[in-house]
């Protein structure tokens, strides 16, 4: 494994900025889905509701990088490279809102207070992974 440094101011913005668009099109999928099930009244249980929430959250996500990288790039290449340089972030970001939305809330609950606690649980959770990615690797998808 390489030694990095990780006190490097750069590439912690870089890793942020990443990490923020990552999470917006993450808490597109997550959230209405959480929200449509909520206000729609799906009687799912709640680990099958938070199942789908995840992997709408990763397509919309994908959805997402694959548009802002055609700006730079061909659209199966711009697709490629969203799938394959953020998919674990993409995960790990999914988990930890969807763990913290069940563990404050008991359930698939969208309140006022707890969707900051669930976005910053997003951001915060790949936040270290995409910086040692950037510093370690020098890969980025944004």
């Amino acid at each position: 494994m390489l030694n990095i440094s990780w006190s490097c101011p750069h590439t912690w913005k870089r890793a942020s900025y990443n990490t923020m668009w990552c999470l917006i099109g993450c808490s597109i999928g997550d959230l209405g889905t959480i929200g449509y099930a909520q206000w729609s009244g799906l009687t799912w249980p709640i680990w099958q509701i938070m199942a789908l929430a995840i992997i709408n959250g990763l397509l919309s996500s994908i959805a997402l990088e694959t548009l802002i990288l055609t700006r730079q790039m061909s659209l199966s290449l711009a697709f490629k490279t969203a799938i394959g340089m953020s998919l674990i972030s993409m995960i790990g970001m999914e988990i930890a809102m969807n763990l913290t939305d069940v563990f404050m809330t008991g359930g698939a609950y969208l309140t006022w207070w707890v969707i900051p606690l669930m976005l910053m649980a997003g951001f915060l959770a790949p936040l270290p992974y995409n910086y040692w990615r950037l510093k370690a690797l020098g890969k980025a998808c944004h």
